[in-house]
């Protein structure tokens, strides 16, 4: 879907121009996304494997939820809204936990140009994974993986095709951090 989505500046800043997603990622405008990661009590972490529909990154397991932040949405609201359509769980601006705001600025190929900054929040999954329902455009499969494999994957993040971008280890390794944090 070509949503329009709020430009914003190198910084972040707002520009106050929106523009359809497909011309943001054909000019490399810089935008907002969201990305919710999911921890289960008892140490899990709820992975999302990419759509193989998808443009950027088909196949790949990654965030269990992330989004663009359409035009006029909060970073919260597309949050509640990205997890809703994407895994078909409710969730509340009191249940997103923000750890940061991460650049993600890269190119693919010569047709997009993916300028973000990730909107980053750790949310406690109170559902057991058979109610999660998979947006079959964005989701091809979930898994709950362990601490110590998600630990294992970003380790091991080169010999791994199917798992995770290597260019985000570095980010990775930060939710991996911030997740036990928020467990201890």
């Amino acid at each position: 879907m070509d949503e329009y989505i709020d430009i914003v500046t190198k910084e972040g800043k707002p520009t106050g121009k929106s523009e359809l997603k497909s011309i943001i990622h054909q000019k490399g405008y810089y935008h907002n996304t969201a990305h919710i990661w999911f921890y289960t009590a008892d140490g899990f972490i709820l992975l999302s494997q990419r759509s193989a529909k998808k443009t950027i990154c088909p196949l790949m397991w990654d965030v269990s939820v992330a989004g663009h932040i359409d035009a006029g949405e909060t970073i919260k609201q597309a949050a509640i809204r990205e997890t809703e359509e994407e895994i078909g769980i409710p969730i509340s601006e009191t249940d997103l936990k923000k750890i940061g705001v991460f650049e993600c600025f890269k190119s693919y190929g010569t047709d997009i140009k993916d300028n973000e900054f990730h909107h980053t929040f750790l949310t406690e999954l109170k559902f057991p994974i058979s109610q999660l329902t998979p947006q079959e455009e964005e989701v091809e499969a979930l898994k709950l993986v362990t601490l110590n494999e998600f630990k294992r994957l970003i380790d091991t993040i080169k010999n791994n095709k199917n798992h995770f971008v290597p260019s985000n280890k570095l980010y990775y390794e930060f939710v991996l951090q911030e997740i036990k944090k928020t467990l201890s």
